[in-house]
């Protein structure tokens, strides 16, 4: 029986803190390590995945998958300079209705499951977009992107809030434990609801067995996050103290994957329309986005002695 593809979404938010950079430049570590990558651009409204893989504007993509024009997703892949590495785009999008129903999200997300590859990276849009949220909560090991900027800091914490409350509402069975969910979601709501515990507490009033259920969502819940553009070693902790914040606040478990440092390298990458490795695989952000593709791909950190460790970039 073959393994189904690991998939892993990308969000943030908001736009401008790095996620296609960061699709796109993972996504090639990955291929050059040897594993069969496809980078999938979700972003209907704003496509240019293609561009930071080197790839020509594609005359077919996923935005036709999303209107039914084409229903075998393996068609729309295509090849990039990168060996091992396939992209599927999201040129040519429907303007009037970007987003594929939910339903056809839910079968999305199955057939990138189904894909002959080891890893998808999925690049979505930016915000809490009910699609972006829908890709982003059904798998364990979501990655979200931040800038160390008090806008994007702010943006997602409220995109991991977003995103923890519409995986539990969805994970509950009674309709009385999803209306509280439904309340705890505004966060001026009268009951009182400002935490995940306030939350377990309310639901197990109502059900016990769907407190149990709540549990196991939070543990569940593992997002990743990534710090893009660092440019101090105040901007490196910045990421543990965002874990820190959401163990204490939410009673999420957050892994802090690690940091790409600001390197005029990156630039010269997105301008030469190729990933940064290709470029100057000797730069510093190329080396940091090494070390988080081997955490990405459950390997040890083989280089990471090769700089000092914590260090500022």
């Amino acid at each position: 029986m073959e393994t189904a593809a690991r998939l892993i979404p990308f969000g943030g938010g908001k736009g401008g803190v790095g996620k296609t950079f960061l699709v796109a430049n993972l996504a090639t570590a990955l291929a050059r390590s040897g594993h069969k990558v496809l980078v999938v651009d979700g972003d209907l409204e704003g496509a240019n995945l293609h561009t930071w893989v080197g790839v020509p504007r594609p005359p077919r993509s996923l935005a036709d998958y999303a209107a039914g024009r084409e229903p075998d997703l393996r068609k729309l892949v295509v090849a990039t300079p990168v060996p091992h590495l396939a992209l599927i785009a999201a040129t040519g999008g429907n303007s009037a209705s970007p987003q594929p129903s939910r339903a056809r999200r839910v079968e999305l997300v199955q057939a990138l499951r189904e894909m002959p590859v080891d890893f998808v990276l999925l690049d979505l849009g930016a915000g809490t977009h009910p699609a972006v949220m829908d890709y982003f909560m059904v798998v364990d090991d979501g990655v979200v992107a931040i800038t160390p900027e008090p806008t994007s800091v702010e943006n997602a914490y409220a995109f991991l809030r977003a995103a923890f409350y519409r995986r539990v509402r969805l994970a509950m069975v009674s309709l009385d434990v999803r209306k509280v969910v439904t309340l705890a979601m505004d966060q001026r709501n009268e009951r009182g609801i400002h935490t995940p515990l306030d939350l377990l507490r309310e639901i197990e009033a109502i059900d016990a067995e769907e407190g149990a259920r709540f549990a196991e969502v939070v543990r569940a819940f593992r997002p990743r996050l990534v710090l893009n553009e660092v440019r101090s070693a105040e901007d490196i902790r910045l990421g543990f103290s965002m874990r820190s914040v959401c163990k204490k606040y939410f009673g999420i478990e957050a892994e802090y994957l690690g940091y790409v440092n600001h390197d005029e390298a990156a630039r010269r990458a997105v301008r030469g329309r190729r990933p940064l490795a290709l470029l100057d695989e000797r730069s510093d952000a190329a080396f940091y986005i090494e070390l988080i593709a081997r955490k990405l791909a459950g390997r040890p950190a083989a280089r990471a002695a090769a700089r000092p460790a914590g260090g500022a970039p």
